[in-house]
């Protein structure tokens, strides 16, 4: 997928439900597999999810996770269902909520 720009997308990214730090691959952490379903992303098209900043052994850690385009589709019809059902403006008008529009765009972006 080509790098978008749009704050709808960058903030779309940001509200997609990550997996269980704990529960990750070195792989996965370091956005070599798919942070969700581990596939490796080496030689396909992966999405960045934005560099992740957490606490592990009490010392500040960052991870780098990526997605596959089904997994980061799959996750962002997740986000959306879960944003309109408590959304204002999803509920009158969706087209004017930035956030659905981003997760809208992820999931068109990323279906196959």
């Amino acid at each position: 997928m080509a790098p978008t720009t749009s704050a709808s997308t960058a903030e779309a990214l940001a509200v997609l439900q990550l997996p269980n730090l704990a529960a990750l691959t070195e792989q996965q952490m370091s956005g070599q597999a798919c942070a969700w379903d581990a596939v490796p992303l080496s030689g396909v098209p992966a999405v960045d999810l934005g560099t992740q900043t957490t606490t592990r052994a009490g010392h500040p850690a960052r991870w780098f996770p990526r997605g596959c385009p089904p997994c980061v589709a799959k996750e962002a019809y997740r986000a959306l269902l879960d944003h309109a059902s408590v959304c204002e403006q999803c509920a009158d008008e969706a087209a004017r909520c930035e956030l659905g529009r981003g997760l809208y765009r992820l999931m068109r972006e990323n279906r196959r």
